[in-house]
């Protein structure tokens, strides 16, 4: 093919064509897109003529794809990034009268503690802007970076895609949150005694703080899992449970009145919180803009 053959080709096939790659699965597809299903139907036959490949084949409720879309596969995404860096690196981006749609996975944790102090100044200062929040732990943070659903993630993270860049933002250090009863700093044994609230995504009931404990060879007893920080202070003003969290988060929902901050009794290694972004998007001008306001607001 040479370069005059690509005006025959719509770029929004392809971009469909990566997603249906990802996902398998024309419902996911249009969800991801924001597009019908019809319309992904449609594109999904287009790229079928052009290719003169069933590309995917429907088995039982997924759809696998032909050796032919595992080859272009293989090339797309590359290809894909580069045109879009093209295009974005030229633009100038101007805060006060830009429309960009910004998308960025945050851990909840992040998003009770730190989001509402960026997003106030992102309001001010970009007000035209738009900020999708995709909730992401350091499980789906890979996954959503290196499809392109999020440019930007921001957690404690472990493995990251080849396509991504990072930055230490601050330490997590762990602080006790419990009813303001008026009773004196947690002992060990009292630690150790109480019930605890735990928040997990995963619904697992151990992490961290656990093995820490554990060297002391000591444990803590879990009386209930929590998907999220923010409705956690409402269920430790009247009770007896308390529970381990970040500063950040914390400090946040102390503010609501009710609840004590303190030091654990023993000592928690802290982990760290790191920014992900696609090094695709590395000099992207709009992208760039974004990290400089999270390192000002997120950084310790």
């Amino acid at each position: 093919m040479n370069r005059n053959d690509l005006r025959k080709v719509d770029l929004q096939l392809l971009v469909v064509f990566e997603s249906l790659m990802h996902e398998r699965n024309l419902t996911r597809t249009a969800e991801k897109l924001y597009l019908g299903q019809p319309a992904i139907s449609a594109s999904l036959t287009r790229l079928r003529d052009y290719f003169n490949d069933p590309l995917l084949v429907r088995n039982g409720r997924e759809m696998e794809p032909t050796p032919r879309a595992l080859e272009i596969f293989r090339r797309l995404p590359a290809a894909l990034d580069g045109i879009s860096q093209a295009i974005s690196e030229v633009r100038d981006f101007d805060p006060s009268s830009s429309t960009a749609v910004f998308r960025i996975g945050m851990s909840d944790d992040v998003e009770c503690g730190l989001l509402p102090q960026l997003l106030a100044h992102l309001r001010q200062q970009a007000p035209e802007c738009v900020l999708v929040v995709r909730n992401a732990n350091f499980l789906l943070l890979p996954g959503l970076l290196a499809t392109g659903e999020v440019s930007i993630g921001i957690s404690y993270t472990t493995q990251l895609p080849a396509n991504a860049k990072c930055r230490s933002l601050r330490d997590i250090r762990a602080m006790v949150i419990r009813a303001a009863d008026g009773t004196p700093p947690l002992t060990l044994d009292d630690y150790c005694t109480r019930p605890h609230a735990l928040v997990s995504m995963s619904g697992d009931l151990c992490g961290n703080i656990d093995q820490d404990l554990a060297r002391l060879q000591r444990s803590r007893k879990i009386a209930l899992a929590v998907p999220h920080f923010n409705g956690l202070g409402a269920l430790l003003r009247n009770s007896d449970m308390i529970a381990t969290i970040p500063d950040y988060a914390a400090e946040a929902l102390v503010q609501g009145g009710g609840l004590v901050m303190e030091e654990p009794p023993f000592e928690i290694v802290p982990a760290q919180l790191t920014m992900v972004w696609r090094a695709v998007q590395d000099q992207d001008p709009a992208e760039r803009w974004l990290r400089e306001q999270i390192l000002r607001f997120m950084a310790a």
